[in-house]
């Protein structure tokens, strides 16, 4: 099962076109809609939304001999 987010455009006559992702086989599906009875009354965005609450902290670059393999990380207890 898949959960597709998406806006929908509906006409006048009750009509609706919707584009599905790629990954979405061909065939017969069986989809169940939601009506938000909230009207969308801006375009869609393409930007990523943001997430309020989480800090971005920006740190720069990482060394080029920053231990990341596991032995280093944890030494030689493997923990």
């Amino acid at each position: 099962m898949k959960a597709i987010e998406t806006t929908v455009l509906v006409t006048a006559d009750g009509k609706a076109t919707l584009q599905l992702p790629p990954d979405v086989l061909p065939g017969e599906h069986r989809i169940v809609l939601v009506i938000d009875e909230q009207q969308v009354l801006h375009e869609p965005s393409t930007q990523e939304p943001t997430k309020p609450g989480f800090p971005v902290i920006h740190v720069g670059s990482w060394t080029s001999d920053l231990p990341l393999r596991r032995e280093e990380i944890y030494g030689d207890n493997g923990r």
